[in-house]
């Protein structure tokens, strides 16, 4: 097996863990730590097969998810966010560069609004009581697999 086909099993690889996030978030309203841990272990062999260099390459993917993880790590801080929302994305973000990580985050904001407003549609018509529970790894996953798709697979057609 070449590099290239490496990186495309390594995404193909992301892309499944994507939706099974997506699945047990709609399940249980939890994402498994196993998942975002197997996710971002993922991501050293990701970096290994399209030869990223040590420095600055490696360590910028790092620090970029560092980032991603405190930003919203404050987010869940306020109650905005779940835990696994937030450490899916910090994985997630090991896997994409920076300018990519944007893209997934416009794209995560406006599926996580229109799944909210879906939600909260629901809960009114099945006139449910308390709070809106919002599965919002369903729009991380959404838009991870977006952009997977966009890069890798769009440019086949």
């Amino acid at each position: 097996m070449n590099g290239e086909q490496l990186i495309y099993l390594l995404w193909g690889g992301l892309a499944i863990a994507l939706i099974v996030a997506a699945i047990t978030d709609i399940k249980s309203r939890h994402i498994s730590n196993k998942l975002n841990l197997a996710i971002a272990l993922g991501a050293p062999l990701f970096w290994i097969a399209s030869d990223m260099a040590f420095w600055p390459d490696m360590l910028w993917q790092i620090g970029v998810a560092t980032l991603v993880f405190a930003i919203f790590a404050g987010l869940f801080a306020m109650g905005v966010m779940g835990g696994g929302d937030v450490k899916l994305l910090a994985a997630i973000a090991l896997w994409l560069h920076w300018l990519t990580m944007i893209q997934l985050l416009v794209v995560m904001s406006i599926a996580g609004g229109v799944l909210t407003l879906f939600m909260i549609t629901a809960h009114k018509v099945r006139k449910e009581q308390g709070p809106v529970k919002v599965p919002y790894g369903v729009a991380i996953s959404f838009a991870g697999l977006w952009i997977i798709y966009e890069r890798y697979f769009n440019h086949f057609t």
